[in-house]
C-alpha cells in the first residue's frame, strides 16, 4: 500500500469516527455523593457518554440532595444508590418519580470497621472499650445513610460512652491512617468496596442486631421520562454493570498523589474496552 492510499484510508476512517464522537447530542447531568465508590463510577459513566457524543455534567451533592434532584427531574440520573438498606428511606420518598434500573455493582456492605489488631469483634463490645477509641466513632457527612444507621446502632446497642463524629470520607480515612500508623484503636463508619481495604488490614465489627443489614448493591436510578427523551443514554445506564475488583482498581488509582479521577476514569475505560462495549446499545 502506497503513501497516498494510507493517507486516504486514514482520512476515511476519521470521517467515520470523528462525527460520532464530536456530535452534540445534548446535555446529560448526573448527581453523586463524594464517596470513593461514587467518584469512580460516576466519572466512568461520564467518559462513556462523552465518547458517544453527549455533554455530561456531574454534580457532587449530599445523599439527600442527590435523591431529591433525580426525584424532581433536575438531574437525569445517578449510579450511586446503596440498596436495600443504606438509601431505602430516600428511595421511598421519590419512588413514584424515578425508575430503578437495578444493580450496577453487587457485593457491597456497610458497618463499623476497625483495624484487625483491635481486640474486640462486635459492636456489642464497643461501649466497654470506649476509652480505647477515645469515645468516638469517626463518621462521614451527616446526610449519609450509614450515619443514620450508626445513630440507630448507638441507640440499639446502648453505646452511652461513644459519640458519632461527623466529617467527610477523606477526613475519616485520614484519621484511620493516622491511628494505624500509631497502632492506636479507632472505629469508623466503613463500606465495601473501598480502597482502604486494599491498603490496610481491617475488619467489620459483628452486628448481631442486624442494624446495617446484610450484603447490599449499588443501583442505577434515573428520572421518569429519560427512556423517551434520551434512549441511548438510558440504554448505557441500564447496561452499566461492573465487578467490585474493577471498581477497586480505579479507586486505588484515585488515591495516588495528585490523582485526577476523570483522567483515571478515561484510562480505565481505555484499558477495559470489552467491558465498556457491553454497556453500549
Amino acid at each position: 500500500m502506497n503513501r497516498f492510499t494510507l493517507t486516504a484510508a486514514a482520512t476515511a476512517l476519521s470521517a467515520l469516527v470523528t462525527p460520532a464522537l464530536a456530535a452534540d447530542k445534548g446535555e446529560v447531568e448526573l448527581a453523586y455523593v463524594e464517596w470513593s465508590t461514587e467518584i469512580a463510577s460516576t466519572n466512568v459513566v461520564k467518559v462513556v457518554l462523552e465518547d458517544l457524543g453527549y455533554d455530561v455534567k456531574i454534580t457532587p451533592v449530599s445523599a439527600a440532595a442527590m435523591w431529591q434532584a433525580v426525584g424532581t427531574g433536575d438531574v437525569d440520573g445517578l449510579v450511586a444508590a446503596w440498596l436495600p438498606t443504606t438509601h431505602m428511606h430516600y428511595l421511598e420518598k421519590v419512588a413514584d418519580e424515578v425508575e430503578d434500573l437495578g444493580p450496577n455493582l453487587e457485593g457491597t456492605r456497610i458497618g463499623l470497621v476497625v483495624p484487625s489488631y483491635v481486640e474486640i469483634d462486635s459492636i456489642a463490645e464497643l461501649d466497654a472499650a470506649a476509652e480505647r477509641f477515645d469515645n468516638k466513632i469517626i463518621g462521614i457527612d451527616p446526610g449519609a445513610g450509614i450515619m443514620s444507621k450508626t445513630e440507630l446502632a448507638i441507640e440499639r446497642y446502648e453505646l452511652e460512652d461513644v459519640t458519632l463524629v461527623e466529617g467527610t470520607g477523606p477526613i475519616m480515612t485520614a484519621v484511620l491512617g493516622d491511628a494505624i500508623d500509631d497502632n492506636e484503636w479507632v472505629v469508623i463508619t466503613g463500606w465495601t468496596p473501598h480502597w482502604m481495604f486494599a491498603q490496610y488490614d481491617l475488619k467489620y465489627l459483628e452486628d448481631p442486631e442486624g442494624i446495617y443489614g446484610g450484603e447490599e448493591e449499588i443501583h442505577t436510578i434515573v428520572r421518569k421520562g429519560l427512556k423517551e427523551d434520551m434512549p441511548e443514554v438510558y440504554a448505557v445506564l441500564d447496561n452499566f454493570h461492573w465487578a467490585p475488583e474493577q471498581m477497586a482498581e480505579l479507586m486505588v488509582w484515585n488515591q495516588e498523589k495528585r490523582a485526577d479521577p476523570y483522567k483515571n476514569a478515561r484510562r480505565w475505560v481505555e484499558e477495559n474496552a470489552e467491558t465498556v462495549e457491553s454497556w453500549k446499545p
